[in-house]
């Protein structure tokens, strides 16, 4: 490794909600899914360059199917860096560890550029909102005192906080109490990041950033009090990572990616 190499920030790249299918041709709401992430892969390389890490945050597949894992891990080879996968709603959490262990993807703890990034799995089996089971909270717990030293990112599908998108309220972490209670008791906790809501949002909670990221394919309108989607490119989120606990943050979009996109849907 070279001096510059060492002293460079860590980039890590976050992917959420792709929903691919099995299905070459497989679409949401009239958008290719596969088409979409080909688009926001193209434009991360042309715009940032290859990360060091990717965070996939869910929602990789939208049918379950092997066959939709295997799509995700062949395009996630245009990158050099490994990645990390977590469960959504809308995943088979049994196919997705599966796929993901072929491609060492598996892992729920990372320590790398002097971070540590820990990933929970808040889905339900069956329901559309998210819960973190005791094992889950104690995993996190445990990865924050065994590394007190380490600023952290902790990351999960679901959101833990209220957003303005009133029909989310319900689809949401439903002990989100019992997540907060331990992030609290952990000042290096300094991001949770999440995907699930298909659209930007930023806040700071007790010197915690929170952060979510729209989908690689569909947006939901920000502000809607029932479900909607907006016609906004497809995007990813690029964060630089600094040893020092500092770290800076972007969502681009792959703007020059073509859709259709079916505004008249009442669900996906």
């Amino acid at each position: 490794m070279t001096l510059k190499e060492s002293t460079r920030p860590l980039r890590v790249l976050q992917l959420t909600d792709p929903h691919l299918m099995a299905s070459a041709d497989g679409s949401l709401l009239g958008v290719n899914t596969r088409d979409s992430l080909d688009a926001v892969i193209a434009e991360v390389l042309k715009s940032h360059g290859q990360p060091d890490l990717i965070l996939a945050t869910g929602d990789i597949a939208q049918d379950g199917s092997e066959g939709a894992y295997r799509v995700f891990g062949d395009r996630l080879g245009a990158f050099s860096g490994a990645s990390a996968w977590i469960a959504g709603n809308h995943d088979q959490v049994g196919h997705l560890a599966e796929v993901a262990a072929r491609y060492d993807a598996d892992r729920r703890h990372i320590v790398q550029g002097g971070w540590q990034f820990i990933l929970l799995d808040s889905s339900v089996p069956g329901k559309v909102f998210g819960e973190l089971a005791k094992s889950e909270l104690d995993f996190l717990a445990g990865m924050l005192e065994q590394h007190p030293d380490l600023p952290a990112l902790v990351t999960l599908h679901h959101h833990p906080v209220d957003i303005s998108a009133d029909w989310m309220r319900e689809i949401g972490l439903r002990n989100r109490e019992d997540f907060w209670q331990v992030i609290d008791r952990f000042p290096q906790v300094k991001v949770v990041l999440w995907g699930h809501i298909h659209q930007i949002h930023e806040q700071q909670r007790n010197g915690v950033q929170l952060l979510a990221t729209p989908s690689t394919c569909i947006q939901f309108t920000s502000g809607s009090r029932k479900f909607s989607v907006e016609d906004l490119a497809p995007g990813y989120r690029w964060f630089e990572f600094q040893a020092s606990g500092n770290f800076t943050t972007e969502v681009c979009r792959a703007r020059e990616f073509e859709f259709e996109l079916d505004q008249n849907s009442s669900g996906y």
